[in-house]
């Protein structure tokens, strides 16, 4: 199957949980294995729910959970959770792990960091809010085991009293697998690649193991910082190399980025390049592909371990998606 999710580029995570570059404010943090068996059952029980929810595509149910206070980012939710299918099925779905975050001490919203230590206080995960109201929060993630792409669901929840108990303030759904590969397959991947010296590939295939392993953007971990530290002592990978200037015969074609594209749920690029301006969809294509053929002539590592590539043409500040071209049929 092959799903375009260009609509959905920005997850679905509302209460603006993103990352924050200052936090000012850090409260308490319970990862699921020091949970009080009262709150471990309570968020298994609403992450249960709302998990059946996105898979039986409950829309009634899912909106009946949502916090009132986002009842306008509906849609969002709605959209997030049809992807969120495609990604579990042929899966079974087992809650993955859970963290309660009580930001009750704040006096206003703040910028806030949450770490997560275990008991015997070797593993430290954080999470960053920004502007965050003071109350009482969880984050839930569950994973489809055994599903082709290996959903991951990280649902954000908001305490709203015993009376209501647990509310939907947020969702966001990623594959955790990319042409039949998890996160882990690539990262081992790209220490290989790396140490062949194929600085482009393993670059990229870091970043698809970033993508895959990655729940949700606001969460940080000592595996994943060791991830970027690994990945930036690549020597002459893509990091700095653009704009890159490609001749191609009588034509020079301009690339100013490239990136790891997973529209189509495989593992693609995304090659951004200014565009001659043409207009007509034939020639938008030659166009494109001329561009890819370049590109391709200057990195052939990357066609043992990538689906395919994406072309977006760029003209006078707008990015305009063409196609998308698997491996081999680009010359």
């Amino acid at each position: 199957m092959r799903l375009c999710l260009k609509g959905l580029s920005a997850p679905a995570v509302l209460l603006v949980l993103l990352t924050a570059p200052a936090p000012v404010s850090a409260t308490s943090c319970t990862m699921q294995a020091e949970l009080s068996r009262q709150d471990r059952d309570a968020l298994s029980a609403a992450g249960g729910r709302l998990t059946v929810a996105v898979a039986e595509q409950d829309y009634a149910a899912l909106k009946a959970a949502l916090l009132p206070a986002m009842a306008a980012d509906w849609e969002g939710i709605r959209q997030e959770s049809e992807v969120g299918a495609v990604l579990m099925k042929g899966g079974q779905v087992q809650l993955q792990n859970a963290y309660l975050l009580d930001a009750s001490s704040l006096a206003a919203p703040a910028d806030t960091q949450f770490f997560c230590t275990d008991a015997s206080g070797s593993l430290t995960v954080s999470l960053t809010m920004r502007a965050l109201p003071p109350g009482r929060y969880a984050l839930v993630v569950a994973n489809a085991i055994g599903a082709p792409l290996g959903g991951q669901l990280s649902f954000v929840l908001v305490w709203s009293g015993p009376a209501d108990g647990w509310k939907l303030g947020g969702l966001t759904v990623r594959p955790g697998a990319l042409d039949g590969h998890d996160g882990v397959w690539w990262w081992t991947r790209a220490r290989e690649l790396a140490k062949d010296g194929n600085s482009w590939a393993a670059w990229y295939a870091y970043e698809t193991a970033r993508a895959l392993l990655l729940p949700v953007d606001f969460l940080s971990s000592p595996n994943l910082d060791k991830l970027g530290t690994e990945q930036a002592a690549i020597r002459n990978s893509p990091q700095g190399a653009f704009p890159l200037t490609l001749p191609d015969g009588t034509r020079t074609w301009k690339i100013n980025a490239v990136h790891l594209d997973e529209s189509l749920l495989h593992a693609d690029l995304g090659v951004i390049y200014e565009s001659t301006g043409v207009t007509d969809p034939a020639a938008q294509r030659t166009e494109a592909m001329a561009v890819l053929t370049a590109f391709m002539k200057t990195q052939p590592g990357l066609r043992q371990d990538f689906h395919g590539l994406w072309a977006y043409a760029v003209k006078d500040g707008k990015r305009t998606p063409v196609m998308e071209q698997p491996m081999g049929q680009i010359p």
